[in-house]
């Protein structure tokens, strides 16, 4: 019998090492302790590396190789939970907020600190605006991290850079009857501030471009029945924030092309894979990013792959599309560690994507980094003529930011706007599909170049405007006509909203301020009855086809229509509520009478179609961020002194 057992033993140990493994399929939403969902928290099966994040409706679903086990629910700054599966199809959790997380994190830029810590270097004091007693141009707000690590991983703390915004101020249309801007389509900075609001932290002014806050979310504009790539639409409504001026709505919708009639592409992945790189919502994110990304195309389009830390080289030569495994081993074969030789990265990537240049068709490299680069070409002027140089090829850059802490957002910005591209930044797995597959026409396609304004107002009908956001996209009114002069790009199916504010003719505003009467200029005539017009302003247009040189002109006169903003449409007032959010959080001179509650009050009601959630989750921020704002303290006033000095902290695996 032993003999017996012995023989058979073996088999049987076999058979159950090959037995059939039944998966299970989880899903469930998490939310907060008000019954807010959670967007980007990390979902982990226990002892493996299988896993997902939230969306933004606070939704997960994936599979796991068991009915048993347990799942890790966590996200800074709420109280990690474990839950058992235990053959549950659905679960469900909520989330309770945690102040011990959230003091790992100090941010010295806005003058306040959840928890002082020896950082083993000196600082500079702040006043949420950039240095105490100092006026840059262009200035670095710091945030500071604590990460803390159980395994060898490097402890890292570092800085994130933004430009300095000096917002727009109101003209007077006769001194100034024309505003010009080139049109954006970024929206990193939406979802840059919401990363910070989730993390329990107002963001620095510098982070908050209302124009990319705005174009964040998609309005329904009719599709263009003509033959240019998009559709014009306005509205004219009294601002919510000041009764005695107006709000004027110009909002383009770009041409949808269905993703089988977009030409072939010629996509060139530029992956940073430096030391700075390593953190799990760096890299990692990156990997699956990209690996969404290259399920979205097809047997014509190619990819190449190029990596950069202390030098560059590609990992991956030109792979059609249908070699979807191909390329995805590729991807996970990536390792992050060295310095970061960004423009040698780029030069490559961009004779990568010169070298297999498909005629009529979609070139592209696609940057994907925090932007901290400190080997060879790293300096912005340095970075920016390269793009400059590079983009003369015709190839268009996307770029894709990632992580926190040292994320140099005003870098990126500036290589988006040089390169013909587009800059998003990648918070969470959530915004990765919203952005690679939700809106992959619109990211990676575009059907019009160099788009820009200009609005000419009637002084019979405006004494003053000011555009809400573009600060970094006004452009002279010479550069109209000048095709020389680079401005934004329009990508398929992509919306893009302005919105000024402006102060009717005979209301008396502070925001107008008077001058001396001139000695040797005649004062500007009123409009004679002759050529006097309902019309207060036009709007004209001028783009490039994407392989064009020659601009095309489009002018649109907006008569003087204006309806209670109750019966305005859900896009004018969900577009209204978000730039009001926009100069909360800037604590703008125009806020006027904004608040949070008022911000609120106008998304619920405009809320409309909202199938991926994205406008509810908005309302959650704006409550978050009001609730932030009530426990600010008041910044101390400080002198400025010789000897205060800072030392700039720097990463020890750069």
């Amino acid at each position: 019998m032993k003999r017996i057992l012995l023989l058979i033993m073996p088999i049987i140990l076999i058979m159950l090492a090959f037995r059939p493994v039944k998966s299970h399929t989880v899903s469930g939403t998490v939310t907060d302790e008000k019954g807010n969902p959670l967007s980007s928290v990390s979902v982990k099966y226990k002892g493996s590396s299988s896993g997902t994040f939230t969306d933004a409706s606070g939704k997960y679903s994936f599979t796991i190789s068991s009915s048993s086990g347990t799942l890790i629910f966590s996200t800074l700054g709420y109280q990690t939970v474990e839950m058992k599966v235990n053959g549950k199809a659905v679960i469900d959790i909520v989330l309770s907020s945690s102040k011990k997380e959230l003091q790992e994190v100090i941010v010295t830029a806005q003058g306040q600190a959840a928890q002082k810590r020896t950082l083993g270097y000196s600082t500079k004091s702040y006043n949420g605006r950039g240095l105490v007693g100092s006026a840059p141009s262009v200035y670095t707000e710091q945030v500071y991290y604590d990460y803390k690590r159980t395994d060898d991983e490097f402890v890292d703390f570092n800085r994130e850079g933004y430009d300095k915004i000096t917002e727009n101020q109101f003209l007077k249309v006769n001194d100034n009857p024309l505003s010009t801007f080139s049109i954006d389509v970024d929206a990193a900075s939406y979802s840059n501030v919401r990363r910070f609001l989730n993390q329990g932290q107002l963001p620095p002014a510098g982070a908050v471009r209302i124009e990319e806050m705005v174009n964040y979310f998609k309005y329904e504009y009719p599709q263009p029945t003509n033959n240019d790539p998009f559709s014009i639409n306005t509205e004219i409504a009294d601002a919510p924030w000041n009764k005695d001026h107006k709000l004027i709505l110009i909002g383009l919708q770009g041409k949808k092309i269905p993703t089988e009639n977009l030409p072939a592409s010629n996509l060139v992945f530029l992956i940073d894979v430096s030391g700075s790189m390593q953190s799990a919502n760096k890299l990692p994110l990156v990997k699956a990013s990209m690996k969404m990304l290259v399920d979205q195309l097809r047997e014509q389009d190619k990819i190449s792959m190029v990596v950069y830390a202390g030098a560059a080289g590609i990992v991956l030569p030109p792979t059609s599309g249908a070699e979807k495994t191909k390329i995805k081993d590729a991807i996970d074969k990536l390792e992050a560690g060295g310095s970061t030789a960004g423009g040698a990265g780029i030069k490559l990537a961009y004779k990568t994507a010169q070298e297999n240049f498909v005629r009529n068709g979609n070139n592209r490299v696609i940057l994907c980094s925090d932007g901290d680069f400190n080997v060879g070409e790293s300096s912005d002027d340095a970075m920016e003529r390269l793009i400059e140089t590079e983009r003369k090829s015709g190839v268009f850059l996307t770029i894709l930011g990632y992580g926190m802490g040292n994320y140099q957002d005003a870098k990126m910005q500036k290589l988006a706007d040089k390169g013909n591209g587009n800059h998003a930044y990648i918070d969470g797995i959530s915004e990765a599909k919203k952005v690679l597959v939700n809106e992959f026409g619109g990211t990676l396609f575009t059907i019009a170049k160099d788009v820009k304004l200009q609005i000419e107002f009637n002084p019979a009908k405006v004494q003053g405007y000011r555009l809400i956001g573009y600060e970094n996209r006004m452009l002279a009114k010479e550069d109209f006509n000048d095709d020389k002069k680079d401005a934004g790009e329009l990508g398929s199916g992509h919306t893009v909203t302005a919105i000024y504010e402006v102060i009717p003719v005979g209301v008396k505003s502070s925001f107008l301020k008077d001058v001396d009467a001139l000695k040797y200029q005649k004062d500007v005539a009123p409009l004679s009855k002759s050529k006097q017009t309902d019309e207060i302003l036009t709007v004209k247009f001028r783009y490039k086809a994407p392989d064009g040189e020659v601009s095309k002109l489009i002018e649109h006169p907006v008569a003087d229509k204006q309806v209670a903003i109750a019966k305005t449409s859900d896009n004018f007032r969900f577009a209204a509520a978000v730039a009001q959010f926009g100069m909360l959080l800037r604590d703008s001179e125009f806020k006027s009478a904004a608040s949070y509650t008022s911000v609120v009050e106008m998304a619920r009601k405009a809320r409309g179609n909202d199938d991926e959630g994205y406008r509810s989750e908005f309302i959650r921020l704006v409550e978050s961020a009001q609730l932030l704002a009530k426990s600010k303290p008041e910044p101390k006033k400080s002198i400025d002194t010789d000897d205060d000095e800072e030392t700039l902290p720097i990463s020890k695996n750069k």
